[in-house]
């Protein structure tokens, strides 16, 4: 974690202890696992955007994806009386192929990202009101609704902690005896034992909020999952390094003999994979698909990568620092919510931080070039 992380959390520290005074059920265990509930579709879709982000594009229709694959689903489980794999398979199927369809025209076709994801927003949020008559397509089938309602035994919340901490103190020692091998400086190891202990204990205090209440969700697994999974493709894969290098220096890159038109496109339909892996959560958790499902979850997405560090240049960004940012922005949200303030003030706030690390960043970067 660097420097800007370690703020994130300071500052995320400080928003549930002005929730927390403010509205005395915000740090109650219901409502913390509500919100870890909450902020697993923004989590999921902020995965996708920090690759398209990183590359040098931006992605303006993942809301109106999970919209759409989301009213998909509720069509093959409702009307269609499709097994829940069958729509599982089908959803992931949709997003692939419009992630696919919109990479090839942004890499092959040289049309900007910008003009066709916001054709693709205006366009899949049509074709969701047109499949689905604008209407609210319910679904009843059990096991689907498992997908975003589950919670896991509270066993395997201890399990799942242990595992996480021997990953962690491992990541530490391996990284600071690489460091070590190579003659890189490392910090004193008082720091990166503290730091470890810290990080075990934020997992400790996870696993005793979320037992205080039924267990972990099972949407916070899919995040875990894929923020993990997306994690090492992004550090410890080709296919990453060439991401990070075609955001940073795109023509460098290109001499380099880096396949810049599949990459990109690569990135796209990663973003459309979990856009449709969210509209399953989502449409599961709400037990319905509607027209609305999805709207601006776009904006929430991209906030939450800047805010957690990625660059709006390219070139740099990580996915746990998307996943910092998505709690934060869920944290707003639900906290405001509970206040029961007007939404315009949520659209002022969540506008006004998203402007405030975008300068931020802008700033950061033209400190560094001056030095």
């Amino acid at each position: 974690m660097d420097v800007r992380a370690y703020t994130m959390v300071g500052a995320l520290i400080l928003i549930w202890i002005l929730f927390g005074v403010l509205n005395e059920t915000f740090l109650t265990p219901r409502n913390l696992s509500n919100l870890f509930t909450q902020m697993s579709v923004t989590s999921i879709l902020a995965i996708g955007m920090v690759l398209v982000i990183v590359a040098g594009h931006i992605d303006l229709s993942v809301g109106s994806i999970v919209g759409l694959t989301g009213g998909i689903a509720a069509i093959l489980s409702n009307w269609m009386g499709q097994p829940t794999i069958i729509v599982i398979l089908g959803t992931i199927a949709v997003g692939l192929v419009l992630g696919m369809l919109q990479g090839w025209l942004v890499a092959y076709k040289a049309v900007p990202a910008f003009i066709v994801t916001l054709g693709g927003m205006l366009v899949f949020r049509g074709l969701l009101m047109g499949i689905t008559e604008s209407m609210t397509v319910p679904i009843s089938d059990p096991v689907f609704a498992l997908m975003g309602n589950a919670y896991f035994a509270k066993g395997f919340g201890w399990i799942l902690a242990a595992i996480t901490i021997s990953c962690l103190l491992w990541s530490v020692y391996n990284k600071r005896k690489s460091r070590l091998r190579y003659g890189f400086q490392v910090e004193p190891l008082a720091f990166d034992l503290l730091k470890a202990v810290g990080l075990s204990l934020l997992v400790v205090a996870f696993v005793l909020v979320v037992n205080s209440y039924k267990g972990i969700p099972f949407p916070i697994i899919f995040v875990a999952v894929l923020a993990v999974l997306f994690s090492l493709l992004s550090t410890k894969t080709t296919f990453g390094r060439h991401i990070y290098a075609i955001g940073g220096n795109i023509e460098a890159a290109r001499m380099s003999g880096i396949h810049i038109k599949l990459k990109t496109m690569m990135v796209f339909v990663f973003s459309g994979l979990l856009a449709s892996v969210a509209s399953i959560v989502l449409t599961s958790r709400l037990s319905s698909a509607t027209i609305t499902a999805g709207n601006m979850a776009e904006m929430d997405a991209i906030a939450a990568c800047v805010i957690g560090g990625t660059s709006l240049m390219g070139g740099s960004g990580k996915v746990s620092g998307a996943i910092l940012g998505a709690l934060v922005m869920t944290s707003l949200d639900n906290g405001m919510s509970l206040m029961g303030l007007e939404s315009f003030w949520q659209y002022l706030v969540k506008g006004s931080i998203l402007v405030f690390a975008v300068w931020l960043d802008i700033s950061n970067r033209s400190k560094n070039s001056r030095a």
